[in-house]
């Protein structure tokens, strides 16, 4: 990885973007090279789930610029971040753009990236750790397993608008991961029942996971289906026979929390 030097003269060197992902949220989750990259750009422009702990790796003389969505804010938040890419990386500047999870998972780095490229931008992806796998895993809840899962699946439960999921497609998966799905958790639920699901099949919440906050909610599609069970966001939902495994691993399977 070439990391620019920032004291070198912005209009002596080329500016590049890094997506950088910053994981589920424990900085110690953060890799190696991304702690690097931080530690050497100009501009980061960051998402609402990136901790605190991780943006004081950032060098200090950077200029931070938040840039997280809230719900109904994507079309007017998406145009800025590309104009502040642009705009930065073609005043020669090291422009990281910081996501929770990893760029390319759900996160519309792919677009960013290829919007660099368009405008003849260097771009170079630092993966970082998504919580559809770090999630479950830490809550005790293994995606596969030899006796109960050979497959899983991470779909996300936000749509772009116009855009419908066939949840069909995934009646037959062993494990389900679903990002971004508390909202329409029920009509989730609803919709994998009536693909084929059983309504007792255990399911799992997982909130601020790796969070000193984190909460695990044990509950059924059934129950989800039905409105009685709460989450609260950010959460990653799991639906499969895995989510049984959790009491051999950490010993307790949590009530779950009825409205």
């Amino acid at each position: 990885m070439e990391v620019p030097d920032p004291k070198m003269n912005q209009q002596a060197r080329r500016g590049k973007v890094f997506l950088v992902g910053a994981g589920p949220g424990d900085p110690d989750l953060l890799t190696v090279k991304a702690a690097r990259v931080l530690g050497h750009c100009d501009v980061v422009l960051y998402d609402r789930l990136v901790s605190a702990e991780i943006l004081r790796l950032v060098r200090p003389a950077a200029e931070l610029i938040y840039v997280g969505k809230h719900e109904g804010e994507q079309d007017r938040v998406q145009p800025r971040i590309f104009d502040l890419l642009l705009r930065h990386a073609l005043a020669g500047k090291m422009v990281v753009r910081l996501k929770g999870g990893d760029p390319l998972v759900f996160g519309r780095g792919a677009e960013e990236w290829a919007l660099a490229r368009e405008h003849g931008i260097d771009v170079e992806l630092v993966p970082g750790v998504t919580s559809a796998v770090s999630a479950p895993g830490i809550a005790g809840i293994p995606l596969t397993h030899r006796e109960i899962s050979q497959s899983f699946a991470v779909i996300t439960g936000h749509c772009k608008e116009g855009l419908a999921q066939n949840w069909a497609d995934y009646a037959r998966i062993d494990t389900l991961v679903i990002l971004m799905g508390v909202k329409n958790r029920a009509y989730i639920a609803q919709s994998l029942i009536n693909a084929g699901r059983a309504a007792d099949e255990p399911a799992a919440f997982i909130e601020r996971a790796t969070s000193e906050r984190q909460r695990v909610v044990i509950t059924t599609l059934g129950e989800i289906a039905r409105g009685r069970v709460a989450a609260e966001n950010p959460a990653v939902l799991v639906i499969g026979n895995v989510v049984r495994v959790r009491e051999r691993l950490v010993g307790t399977m949590e009530t779950v929390q009825v409205i």
